[in-house]
């Protein structure tokens, strides 16, 4: 056999070897593999043969083409240098397999040069280096800095390490571009096949790639047993070649294995990470991959890609069902593993690293791009065509956790809110129960709250088999997350609703609204509104639930209008999802939104047919998430102007004044004056000067108008709280928080003329710069009055036990407590039933039990203050009482009548209670038998199976075309890819040219 010597000044010189006393000092054999690469060969074979050091001598070898690279290659070597294997031929395999029909050089050394059929290295690519070679000792791998093919300033690599998930890791930024910041010789754990320069007599020693890693990772395996050898691996970034990475990005199907690349690349990659390290590291590895692939199979189920599931957790399968062959590949990799392994160590992936790549996965996954985060795909660059970016913009390109993170006006934002929060907040810092107001005390752990919700009687008050109300364990939900501390979850979700309305706004409205500032000024303006402080002071925690969740719903609404059925339900499903905890804490949100929704669907029906369906996926989930409880309010249709937790005459105003309700103030404790609103309202009209987005100001006003018209009914009714007390008007916060966000939309999408008016000229001008002001003027003066005056309001966080230490000392299981308060803005006492302990949150919440026994108990209470004889005692006996608790202000009088029944027992007289004790034994009723919570408990697994069905339907998938979402608007944000790629446009000029040639001849 002969070969061709390939060369710029001789490219037909025919030998097969170097002729004894020619060779020179250095001696470079280039090795080009291709495997239906036409497309990229003819550019790979112009520069290598444009090399300003020419090679020595050059093989080719063709893995089974089909699309002429052979060709391509015997014309450029000549047929006698070209090799010709089967299609099923692995790139290693191929390399070894022509070096051993290739002599080694006689003399001098010899180099081996490596590269791809879609690898064109530049033209002082291989001089430069065999000048890193000559000039670092120990070097026995080199690799190019290497670039996209396509886009030549796009940074692919610089050398490549790993973590211990066998994460490849290239330390680059997403899209980052060369301007020389990573140049500079270093020692790396790896280079890429493509232009490696290996010494042929290390890959001798090595015994070259390994056979059973025929597609990816072989370049890592082999750079790391070259470092177990105690040679060298540098990349060099003055050499230079640009990789099209046909293979990595799938734009030719691999014929080297029949397994999918992502499945494939993942298995080697563990597998590599598993042979070279050694034991104990290979054990937490272990460890560290299975726990991470079952995790991240989750996340790819979750993002509806269960291709990539099944690639993930098959990967992890087929390395650890396969321990011997992990054995064998330890046992040949076992020279130099545990000494050389401190310094491979300090070459690997740095522990923070992972978290970073983690949390990009996630941010990726929420933003709704999916995990994309592939095994097969080796880098983070696109092709400027995919992404719509126009030339240049690549530099200034947000890229990185940190940059996204804390270069951002959401960042500033959350840290003001969160400041102002704590300064306002700051008696509520510390202390004991949360608690006052419409808030009971809050005691217990998540664990607690869970056995209320799940058990099927409850004892409160007289008992009940009673559903508990959901949003027990949605609190319960939160609290895991902060360990089970029901008190702190409380506090996050009360004290710092603020802060995370503000959160939920900037972030909810970023695909309706592009302005970033615009955005700044609405988050803050919504977290500062009345509503928020207000709900705050008088602990009303269902409301600052939905203060949170109101943005979610503005975000989604218009989302169920898009063309794409399948985005719509998507986010009818999300919808539905946060429709049905904000009903769980607020009722009446569920009636707002499907007046809303029906409207919707009304007007836009005829030209968004997807929308109906939409709708009846928002309505029916919170629906059947929230059975049977919702039946009960069904049954009682006043519960549903009632929000969580206690219903006090004390927290409502009982007639709201005509300016309240127009400066968006639901009165109440801990109000700012309502003036302080003027700035917004004043920008809300001032949209109605507009003569464009006609339409947005429409529906802005008319959600604004329903609002208010919701909340004057709502102060107007007078109700009474679930298990009684005094009837008092409802709380109107959240239609008047409705109408805010309706204000806040409008001006913030019609902001983009204050532009407009700053570049007219002077007049207009100033007309902006106050537009600005006004606006800015509602959150500056909210956020200064907060600050300035704190929660002035019933809600401390120093609240007294509700039950005397007395009573929970000596309170046997099954004792019940007699409560006796004044009520509140009467003379009249109310009754209440307490276990003999603290009730829990949501256990106030649950209904009463019909109305014979409870009629039957009150008239015994009654009797007892009446002083009408031992019998009412026996009564009360007979339903569990064996304390009876007189609550602060104490009235002398009704100590003495209770001081004067023969069978109660003065046990304490304070000034926050009096206790006493019955001498009567009570009769508790007999305890329930378990059942196992017979349909009670099905039912609850039902719904959690219809949650976990609904949260899978939620999960955004991969991001599609964007479209403008916001009706009647010019979407000026809307992607530059909806236009069509450059390549479509490009062909369209080409054929316009065409015809116009066509029609001049």
């Amino acid at each position: 056999m002969s070969s061709t010597v390939f060369s710029s000044s001789s490219p037909a010189r025919s030998i097969f070897g170097i002729t004894p006393g020619s060779a020179p000092r250095l001696l470079v054999t280039a090795i080009v593999v291709a495997h239906d690469g036409a497309r990229w060969l003819g550019d790979t074979l112009r520069a290598l043969s444009a090399q300003s050091r020419a090679v020595d001598r050059v093989i080719g070898i063709d893995n089974g083409s089909r699309d002429g690279s052979g060709t391509l290659l015997a014309e450029a070597f000549g047929p006698a240098s070209v090799l010709t294997y089967p299609r099923s031929t692995g790139f290693g395999s191929a390399v070894a397999q022509a070096l051993r029909k290739l002599p080694a050089a006689t003399a001098g050394q010899e180099w081996i040069w490596l590269l791809h059929d879609d690898c064109a290295p530049d033209q002082h690519a291989l001089r430069e280096l065999l000048r890193a070679a000559s000039d670092e000792p120990g070097a026995a791998v080199l690799g190019p800095k290497l670039r996209d093919h396509l886009d030549r300033g796009l940074l692919l690599e610089a050398g490549v390490t790993v973590n211990r998930t066998g994460r490849r890791d290239t330390g680059l930024e997403p899209r980052e571009y060369d301007q020389g910041q990573h140049d500079g010789l270093r020692d790396v754990l790896s280079v890429s096949t493509a232009g490696m320069l290996v010494r042929r007599d290390v890959w001798d020693e090595i015994g070259g790639f390994d056979p059973g890693l025929p597609l990816f990772r072989d370049d890592l395996d082999f750079c790391w047993r070259v470092r177990n050898a105690g040679h060298r691996v540098i990349t060099v970034t003055d050499a230079v070649a640009w990789h099209a990475e046909a293979s990595a990005r799938r734009r030719r199907p691999p014929a080297a294995s029949d397994h999918h690349p992502r499945r494939l690349d993942r298995r080697n990659a563990m597998f590599v990470v598993v042979v070279n390290l050694p034991f104990l590291a290979m054990l937490r590895a272990l460890v560290r991959n299975s726990l991470g692939s079952v995790v991240r199979t989750a996340v790819f189920l979750l993002a509806k890609q269960p291709a990539s599931a099944l690639d993930e957790i098959s990967a992890l399968g087929s390395v650890l069902l396969h321990p011997m062959r992990i054995r064998r590949g330890r046992r040949r990799r076992r020279a130099g593993r545990k000494e050389h392994y401190p310094e491979v160590k300090h070459l690997l992936t740095p522990p923070g690293a992972g978290w970073r790549r983690f949390a990009d996965m996630v941010q990726a996954f929420v933003s709704g791009e999916g995990p994309v985060d592939s095994p097969g795909r080796h880098h983070a660059g696109a092709v400027r065509a995919v992404t719509g970016e126009e030339p240049g913009e690549e530099l200034l390109a947000d890229s990185g956790v940190f940059r996204r993170t804390f270069a951002s006006a959401g960042v500033l934002l959350t840290f003001l809110l969160v400041a102002v929060t704590l300064i306002a907040a700051r008696h509520l810092l510390g202390g004991g129960a949360l608690g006052g107001g419409a808030l009971v005390p809050v005691v217990g752990s998540a664990a607690d709250l869970w056995r209320v919700y799940i058990e099927d009687h409850h004892d409160i008050g007289l008992g009940t088999d009673a559903w508990a109300p959901p949003y027990i364990a949605v609190v319960a939900g939160v609290a895991a997350l902060f360990f089970g501390e029901v008190q702190t979850a409380v506090a996050v979700l009360l004290v710092g609703c603020v802060p995370l309305a503000g959160v939920s706004a900037y972030l909810a409205t970023r695909a309706l609204v592009p302005s970033r500032y615009a955005r700044f000024w609405l988050a803050a303006t919504y977290a500062l509104l009345p509503v928020g402080t207000g709900a705050v002071a008088a602990g009303r925690l269902g409301t600052a639930v939905v203060l949170i969740l109101l943005p979610v719903y503005v975000g989604l609404g218009p989302a169920l209008l898009a063309r794409d059925r399948r985005r719509s339900r998507r986010a009818a499903w999300g919808f539905g999802l946060a429709l049905a905890v904000g009903t769980a804490f607020v009722p009446l949100v569920y009636a707002l939104v499907a007046v809303l929704c029906v409207l919707a669907a009304v007007a836009f029906g005829g030209v968004r047919p997807a929308v109906g369906e939409a709708v009846s996926i928002v309505l029916i989930v919170p629906a059947v998430l929230l059975l049977p409880w919702l039946i009960d309010l069904v049954e009682q249709p006043g519960r549903f102007l009632l929000e969580v937790g206690l219903h006090r005459a004390d927290l409502v105003a009982p007639r709201l004044p005509a300016e309240s309700l127009v400066g968006l103030s639901p009165g109440g404790p801990g109000l700012p004056p309502w003036w302080v609103t003027a700035g917004l309202i004043a920008s809300a009209l001032a949209a109605l000067l507009m003569r464009r987005q006609r339409m947005i100001v429409a529906i802005g006003w008319g959600v604004t108008l329903f609002g208010l018209l919701v909340a004057i009914l709502v102060s107007r009714v007078n109700v009474v709280g679930l298990n009684g007390g005094v009837p008092a008007p409802a709380w109107p916060g959240v239609p008047l928080a409705l109408a805010a966000m309706g204000m806040l939309m409008l001006a913030a999408l019609t902001s983009h003329r204050i532009t407009e008016l700053r570049r007219a000229g002077k007049l207009r001008k100033i007309a902006a710069f106050l537009t600005v002001v006004v606006a800015y003027s509602t959150p500056l003066l909210a956020a200064g009055y907060w600050m300035v005056k704190g929660v002035t309001g019933p809600l401390r966080s120093d609240m007294p036990a509700p039950l005397p230490p007395v009573v929970t000392s000596e309170a046997a299981p099954g004792d019940r407590v007699l409560m006796i308060r004044p009520a509140q803005g009467s003379a009249a006492l109310t009754y209440t039933v307490l276990p003999g302990r603290a009730p829990l949150l949501g256990e106030l919440d649950v209904p009463v039990p019909g109305r014979g026994e409870h009629d039957r108990f009150l008239w015994a209470a009654s009797g007892l203050l009446a002083g009408r004889g031992d019998h009412d005692m026996a009564t009360l006996a007979a339903f569990g009482v064996r304390f009876v608790v007189l609550a602060a202000p104490i009235d002398p009088a009704t100590v003495r009548v209770l001081d004067a029944q023969p069978t109660l027992v003065r046990k304490t007289l304070g000034a926050d209670a009096a206790v006493w004790r019955s001498l009567l034994q009570p009769h508790p009723p007999p305890a329930r038998p378990d059942d196992g919570g017979g349909p009670h408990r099905w039912w609850l697994w039902g719904q959690g199976a219809l949650l976990v069905v609904a949260l899978v339907l939620a999960a955004p998938g991969a991001r599609g075309e964007r479209e403008s979402l916001v009706p009647g608007s010019e979407a000026p944000h809307a992607a530059a890819a909806d236009a069509g790629p450059p390549p479509l446009r490009a062909a369209g000029r080409r054929r316009r040219a065409g015809r116009a040639k066509a029609i001049r001849r």
